[in-house]
Order: structure tokens, then sequence, then C-alpha cells
């Protein structure tokens, strides 16, 4: 994860030094994050209900665990042709109503951009499925190619001409997308020990339920999800390059929560849906409240050290060429309303988890919605008063809420129905 996010950090830099706080970067953060939401919402809810699945499935015969294989690549090509077509007509409208804030200039760019971020959709729904084959094993490789495309983006940047506008990030995005989406496809392969070829069809007996559940967590995933776009129309309405700003101020704060957070809760859930799949809810429960409230402790600490060393850091990371003295303060007073989240996140990342691997799908919908609720009714309030820094509290106090929520679900054992499936999983994991 490390290594990963360090190839990130070069990215922002680079783009920071040949772009700063400019038209091409709001046109790029806007159809980053726009482009995006879709695909990485539908990821976030495949990674939560087929991971469980796939490692229940380690313990069944390979000819059945072959065919439900061929038959999730096979569905997940056809979703992402479809979303490819999907993006590529709608963009002209989500540029004219979402965009409307954005200036000609950055609005003609974006439509430059959707060629790498529409073929990007499906690379990245294909990409989601390796990786969680990859998890359910308990490799977390993926973590490490996450930074393809971040480092492809880096090297197209610096190597393009002096006059470049938005092309580098485009084929930047384009070739790290579909080298990460080959790469991730092998090794996933390797892992499962077996030749995957797409069929189409529904016919494994593992479907029914997991689409049951899917269709239950796309609810909260769906609802979460418009965090991202509220978040750019928010910014574009405030004008003056927020858009920038924002996007800066964010990946600043991604960048600290990927380095440990967000390892330790990939790392957590193949854990704890094994340690549940053997009939253990109670230690699994008990593990995750530990870390839990271990990962509280270690995102306050740190929390408080970039509070005070947030101008610094931003200048560090973001402060050479066409990013000057100025743009740091802009960009360091929002990261520090941010950085209220980090305790909250922290801690919330391992509950996630263990309500994942108790498969508490309805109850983990209902928390997303109202977390979504939160951060919607905050922007609206939040935004015309402090500007990019209230988009950025808002987000803090969205993160607050929903430790609250998990912290009080993980307290109560699940309902019998899943302490049934705990059970069920145990007697086949038994055979």
């Amino acid at each position: 994860m490390l290594l990963g996010k360090a190839a990130g950090a070069f990215k922002e830099m680079a783009v920071a030094y040949r772009y700063g706080i400019s038209d091409v970067v709001d046109a790029y953060q806007f159809t980053m994050v726009m482009a995006n939401w879709l695909p990485v919402t539908l990821v976030g809810v495949l990674s939560v209900v087929l991971i469980p699945v796939l490692v229940q499935t380690r313990y069944q015969d390979a000819a059945s665990r072959h065919r439900f294989l061929n038959e999730l690549v096979g569905a997940t090509l056809m979703l992402g042709a479809a979303l490819v077509v999907l993006i590529w007509v709608c963009w002209p409208w989500v540029v004219r109503v979402m965009g409307a804030g954005l200036s000609p200039e950055a609005q003609s760019m974006s439509v430059q951009l959707i060629a790498a971020f529409a073929p990007a959709a499906l690379l990245t729904l294909l990409t989601g499925i390796s990786a969680a084959r990859l998890r359910a094993h308990e490799r977390h490789i993926n973590t490490l190619l996450d930074s393809v495309p971040a480092f492809s983006i880096l090297i197209w940047v610096l190597l393009a001409a002096p006059d470049a506008q938005a092309g580098p990030l485009l084929w930047g995005t384009l070739v790290g997308y579909l080298v990460q989406c080959v790469w991730l496809y092998i090794l996933a392969q390797r892992a499962d020990q077996a030749v995957v070829i797409p069929k189409p069809g529904f016919q494994s007996e593992q479907w029914p339920g997991l689409l049951t559940a899917a269709s239950i967590m796309l609810i909260g995933q769906v609802a979460m999800s418009f965090v991202g776009p509220i978040d750019q129309y928010s910014a574009a309405n405030l004008g003056g390059n927020a858009n920038s700003t924002l996007g800066y101020a964010s990946r600043f704060i991604s960048l600290m929560l990927g380095v440990g957070a967000a390892s330790v809760g990939r790392a957590a859930l193949p854990v704890l849906a094994d340690v549940n799949s053997r009939g253990d809810r109670h230690r699994a429960r008990e593990i995750a409240l530990r870390w839990s409230l271990m990962m509280i402790g270690i995102g306050l600490i740190i929390s408080l050290v970039a509070l005070w060393l947030a101008p610094w850091g931003v200048s560090l990371l973001y402060e050479r060429g066409a990013f000057g003295s100025a743009d740091t303060a802009r960009v360091a007073s929002a990261l520090r309303w941010g950085l209220f989240q980090l305790p909250f996140y922290f801690g919330v990342l391992i509950l996630v988890q263990l309500l994942a691997s108790q498969r508490r799908y309805r109850l983990m919908a209902t928390i997303a919605v109202l977390n979504f609720a939160v951060k919607a009714g905050m922007n609206v309030w939040l935004a015309p008063k402090m500007g990019v820094q209230g988009i950025m509290l808002a987000t803090s106090l969205m993160y607050a809420s929903s430790f609250i929520c998990y912290f009080l679900a993980a307290l109560r054992s699940p309902p019998a129905l899943e302490e049934a499936s705990a059970n069920s999983g145990a007697e086949n994991h038994k055979h």
C-alpha cells in the first residue's frame, strides 16, 4: 500500500507542477469523479458481497467454482460494455447540467477526457473482479497495482510538450487502466489455478444469493456514491477553481487514508469471512471491535499531527512549477477541515468488514443511506457559508455518523438468519 500510494503522490506532484490550480485540473477532477462514480460504486458492491462467496467456494468442488468464475467474468464484460455506451451517450448532458459552473474551456476539455474515462468503466469492473478473486485467497498484490494508472499518468505528464493541455491526462489514464486490468487478470488466473474464459449465463448455484445481496447493497452504495458528484457540483457552483482546490485536498487525504487504514480494511474481510464461515462469529466480532478502537486511536494521533503540519505537507507535495504559495494556502486551509474524518474513517473500516462478513447487507444499506443524507444536508448548509472548507467538513461529519452507526450495530449480535447462515457455512467447511 505504501509503495502504491507513493506513485500516487508523485503523480500529484507532476500534475501540480504542470497545471497548478487551473481549468485543466478542474476538467480532469470533474471528469474523473463523475465518470467513475457508477463503475466504482458497482465494484464496491461486488467486493463486499463477492469476497465471502468466493471464500466459501474454496471449500466446494473445482468444477462448480470454475463454472461460476466463467459466468462471473462474462457478466462483468456485458455490464461493462453497457456502462461504456451509457457514459459516452450521456456525457454532453452531464457536462451541461452538472458542470454548468465550470468555465467553457474546462467543459470542452471534459468532453475530450471522456474518451479515456468511458472505456475505463469497463476496465474498472474487470479490475475489481480480479482484485476480489485475489483477496479471496488473501493475496493483496492488487493493492500495489492500484498505482499503475497513477504511474502511467505521471510518465505521460512528465514527457508531454510544454503546451500540452488535457492530452497527457487522457492517454495516461487510458493506458494505465488497461495495463492494470490485464496484469490483475493474469494474476487472478494463477491464484485460482484455472483458465477462466468468459461465458454468458447465470446457471451457477452461487448466483441467487449473490444477486440478492448485491441488490440490497446497491441501494446503500449508490446513495454513498453520490457523495463525489455532490462535492463536484457544490464546488463547481462556488467558482474560482474550487474544483481544483477540492481535488488537491481530497487526494492528499486519500494518500493518508490509503497508506495504513485501507490496507487493514482490505485484509480484514477475507479473514473475518473465514472466521464466520467456521461458525465462530463471536470471535470475529471481538477481533473487529478491538481493531476498530485501536484504529480510532491511531487516526486521532495522525489527524492531530497532520493539522499542525498541513501547510508544510501541501507545500512539499504540490508547491512547484505552476503551483504557487497562494495555492498552498488555499489547499492547506481546506485540508485541515477534512482531517477531522481520519479517526472515524480509520475506526469504521474494520466494522464495515465485520458486518459484510456476517452478510448483514440490509443494515449496511440503511446506514449508507443515512450517511448520504447527512453529507447532502451538510453540503447544502456548509458549502455556501464556508466554501471548499465546508465541503470538507461535511465529509468529516458524514464519517463520524458512519462510525457511530456501525459501532452500535457491531455491539449487537447478528439476527437468527445470519447466524444460521454462518452455521451452514461451518458445515460446508467441515464437509
